[in-house]
């Protein structure tokens, strides 16, 4: 990718045909993905009657992936054309859903399919987030990155509004064969679309011998801890992730269970932070440049989690009780997506491109890959503390990861983003 305006690339980032390619199959592939994460979790409560501990299990396999893999994952991506890693994936996880129907039509359907299920789709999960990141860097110019991550990012918004609310109804509704497959239908919606993109991407070339895989992991591993801004958002990002798992996985089973609502009174809830996450996605485009990236960071993340704190206090399943979930999670969705939105485009910025996939993996693997332990976690706090305390215990927590940012050189990040530093091949 040219570190000035291709003379080739559209004015409008809307009208370059492969951007647009790219948007849709991103939106679509994130819409089954936020649909898998909740008809997975819902089938194993639901149909299988899981425990608690089942349900922690179920998170934290589908989780450890990003753990396990995104390392790889990143080493891999950046010597790889990554039209050709999203349609793969793609591909992949609308075939793994299948097993669910398959397993139900010969009264096989039980938690070790799921099991099996929720790993495979996370793996390939793995790859295709960073994937996608990368790929938004080799087609967009660095002065549209933030714009660039703007639309992405209100469209993964969009699909967290409708694959819950679609997760949830379906497997409330229906048979889990059903829910299983509407999210297969969009990985394949996603397949068809990224495989049109036409540009060639820049992809880095060792000029000697191809460096080992182990290497470059290293290298990666290294670029991002020695930059003081990178190594704070994986600070940031694990803290955030281990809480965050810990206190979905108590919130998953608060809903149905101590405030009684239905699956699709659910899936509503859970969708709620969907139309924030879209209102924080505009805002991104604009109030970094108005008041500090770090500014924004700091703020948005704090007020995300002081709103989270009201959850435990809800009780009974009335209109009122599901009105004040719409609102708390709406108002964590927009803060949440702005500090996202922010923080990929200082992290996109300040990489070089031929490491982009390994700083993505890297942070990754120190944030997301805290999850499969924080799922556990809140498997054992709902068993041993309760569901209330085990919520407000694990939303107590989230708040680590504001104040980590709010030491870090993070919050000295003025209204432009940062200079992109040198790295490794």
């Amino acid at each position: 990718m040219p570190s000035s305006p291709s003379p080739t690339m559209p004015k409008s980032l809307w009208h370059d045909p492969d951007f647009r390619r790219l948007w849709i199959g991103q939106t679509a592939s994130q819409l089954g993905a936020q649909a898998v994460m909740v008809t997975l979790p819902l089938i194993a409560v639901l149909a299988l009657d899981a425990s608690a501990g089942e349900l922690g299990l179920l998170r934290a396999v589908e989780q450890a992936p990003v753990l396990l893999f995104s390392l790889l994952a990143g080493a891999w991506v950046d010597r790889r054309r990554s039209r050709d890693v999203l349609v793969g994936t793609d591909f992949g996880r609308a075939l793994a859903l299948t097993a669910i129907p398959v397993a139900f039509a010969f009264g096989l359907l039980g938690m070790p399919v799921l099991l099996v299920v929720a790993f495979t789709v996370g793996v390939l999960g793995v790859f295709f987030d960073v994937a996608y990141h990368a790929s938004l860097v080799r087609l967009v110019d660095r002065d549209r990155l933030t714009l660039g991550n703007s639309a992405l990012e209100g469209s993964r918004s969009a699909a967290q509004v409708a694959g819950p609310a679609l997760g949830g109804t379906l497997v409330s509704l229906f048979s889990a064969p059903v829910a299983a497959a509407s999210a297969a239908v969009f990985f394949v919606w996603s397949f068809v679309a990224v495989r049109r993109i036409q540009r060639v991407e820049v992809v880095a070339r060792e000029s000697g011998p191809v460096e080992p895989v182990w290497r470059r992991i290293g290298a990666g591993l290294r670029f991002v801890v020695g930059n003081g801004v990178l190594r704070a958002v994986g600070l940031a990002s694990a803290a955030y992730q281990f809480s965050f798992a810990a206190m979905m996985t108590v919130y998953l089973l608060f809903l149905p269970r101590e405030l009684g609502l239905p699956g699709s009174a659910v899936g509503v809830a859970l969708a709620a932070p969907g139309p924030g996450a879209i209102l924080g996605s505009v805002l991104a485009a604009r109030l970094p440049g108005r008041f500090g990236y770090g500014v924004v960071m700091v703020s948005a993340a704090a007020l995300a989690d002081v709103v989270l704190l009201a959850l435990p206090g809800l009780d009974g399943s009335g209109v009122v009780t599901v009105a004040l979930l719409v609102a708390v999670n709406f108002v964590f969705g927009a803060c949440g997506q702005l500090v996202n939105v922010t923080v990929m485009a200082v992290r996109q910025a300040i990489t070089p491109v031929a490491v982009q996939g390994r700083v993505v993996a890297t942070i990754n693997f120190a944030g997301m890959g805290m999850m499969p332990f924080g799922s556990l976690l809140g498997g054992f706090l709902a068993d041993a503390w309760g569901l209330r305390t085990g919520l407000l215990l694990a939303v107590l927590g989230m708040t680590l990861s504001p104040l980590s940012m709010a030491l870090s050189p993070l919050r000295r990040l003025g209204r432009r983003l940062p200079e992109p530093c040198d790295g490794p091949r």
